[in-house]
């Protein structure tokens, strides 16, 4: 956990510098710098380190679901002069009202709204739960990618010691060449022992080809995981001892249990799942909703002078009225007092006060009356939805703890099956490298007989083949070795070595 942790840091670390993912690999790369640069230039590891930032706006957005929603709209219109119908087909020509003017008009409208139910109080912890397996899943990757890198690098150093051997069986050839040419010269040998001794120059030199080119592929895919171009060059740098593996399966296992990245992620998915279980409750219980709002409009005419000529018709009317009225009242016995009616003249005052009135677009709003609203929504059948979607949430709650039970057994058999893995490649390391020592010290000897004619060219060859054989077996069996305890790193989610 120690260890996670410090690689996250670094990890951060490294992202928040501008340009670091571009920086070159160093000359001399060592296994913990290697993972260093995966972590922040491998494209796939990248893609699902994003996932992290839209799991926290997940949690962001479940929180914002808690506070009311607000809206606002505005809007202008025009409607162009001419003959508008009015109620029942009538039109305002026909009411003798001509010259309609065209209207210019605005509006805005203010909405607060409020919604409450249990999916929504229980949305961040769902969040939360979801971002927690989403980190585990990125986990998941980080082991995944920290494993590749290990096995790549631990094969890149299979391949430079592949070389060694290679080089040592081209020196061990040329030496058994320029022993053969000696011997020639004094006439022990025959030219058939030089010539056999040049083939076997030969065949080594091809074989240290093969041998440099899987060490420059394995330079190339190491590069290629830390997303790195394949150009670049270095030397590796972090050497593995070969020691006996100390643990015990009870350690290893307890380590998995708490460390391993996959089952941590499938521990979240299970507690994700139960909180999605309660969420889907919600279609059971009511909903409570809140909405107030404000709006305003605003109508105004292009032109003033429809609304002043219908002003001054009615003044006229009026007039007129009043002077019958006048002439009614005189024929009376006795006769009543006429009206003035001078009083309904048409001022200017009242011009102005029409041109005032009129001047109202774009902002000059008349406000409607605010309005208020409580609902409360319970919802009785929807068709059997609610059950399936309830059944649904429990079997996939039921099919990630099954999961999780397994990945448990398959780390119990793999961790045993591991550990013993790597004692027995222990064993025969050791075993290995005792071989090796044999075929050495009989290569020697056979090089000291054939100078003194003991033995044929033949033999010598044959015990170095021997000897070529035992030191390449012994580094199959080192790097098995650390091979086997690379996969046991990835079982217990820490390194071992």
């Amino acid at each position: 956990m120690k260890l996670r942790t410090l690689t996250v840091l670094v990890t951060l670390a490294r992202l928040a510098v501008p340009g670091a993912a571009q920086e070159p690999v160093p000359e001399r790369l060592s296994l913990a710098e290697a993972i260093d640069i995966a972590r922040t230039t491998n494209p796939g590891f990248l893609q699902t380190r994003n996932d992290e930032a839209l799991a926290d706006w997940d949690v962001k957005e479940a929180y914002g679901q808690l506070l009311p929603t607000a809206s606002a709209s505005g809007g202008l219109s025009w409607q162009g002069s001419g003959d508008v119908p009015l109620v029942g087909g009538v039109t305002i020509g026909d009411l003798g009202l001509a010259d309609q003017p065209s209207y210019y008009s605005s509006r805005y409208t203010i909405g607060v709204n409020y919604s409450l139910n249990w999916a929504t109080l229980l949305a961040p912890r769902q969040a939360k739960a979801q971002r927690f397996a989403t980190l585990d899943g990125i986990g998941v990757a980080e082991a995944t990618l920290i494993s590749q890198v290990t096995s790549l690098y631990v094969d890149m150093l299979r391949q430079v010691d592949a070389v060694r051997i290679a080089e040592q069986q081209l020196e061990n050839a040329e030496l058994n060449l320029r022993l053969a040419q000696g011997q020639l010269e004094v006439g022990q040998v025959t030219p058939i022992d030089v010539g056999q001794a040049e083939v076997q120059v030969g065949r080594a030199q091809v074989t240290l080809l093969q041998t440099q080119n899987a060490r420059t592929t394995a330079r190339m895919r190491l590069l290629q995981a830390l997303g790195l171009p394949v150009e670049q060059r270095f030397e590796p740098t972090t050497t593995f001892e070969l020691s006996a593996p100390m643990w015990s399966l009870s350690e290893l296992t307890e380590m998995a249990m708490a460390d391993n990245p996959e089952l941590l992620r499938r521990r979240s998915s299970t507690d994700a799942a139960d909180v999605a279980v309660s969420a889907v409750w919600s279609q059971y219980l009511p909903t409570l909703s809140l909405s107030t709002g404000w709006s305003g409009f605003t109508r105004e005419a292009s032109s003033t002078d429809f609304f002043i000529a219908q002003a001054q018709a009615g003044v006229a009317s009026s007039i007129q009225q009043c002077v019958r009225t006048n002439d009614l009242y005189a024929r009376l016995t006795p006769p009543i007092p006429p009206i003035d009616c001078a009083q309904f003249a048409f001022t200017d005052d009242q011009a102005a006060a029409i041109v005032s009135g009129n001047d109202q677009f774009p902002f000059a709003f008349t406000r409607s009356p605010p309005t208020l609203s409580l609902n409360l929504s319970i919802p009785i059948f929807t068709g059997l939805s609610r059950e399936r979607n309830m059944q649904a949430a429990k079997l996939q709650r039921d099919d990630l703890v099954q999961q999780v039970r397994e990945q448990e057994l398959a780390l119990q058999a793999d961790l045993a099956i591991g550990l013993e893995t790597a004692r027995t490649l222990y064993e025969s390391a050791l075993l290995e490298d005792r071989n090796r020592l044999l075929a050495e010290q009989q290569l020697n000897l056979a090089r000291e007989r054939y100078q003194l004619g003991a033995i044929t060219f033949v033999e010598l060859v044959d015990a170095q083949t021997v000897f070529v054989n035992a030191d390449a077996d012994r580094t199959r069996a080192v790097f098995a070795y650390h091979d086997a305890v690379t996969t046991l790193e990835a079982l217990v989610g820490a390194t071992l070595r």
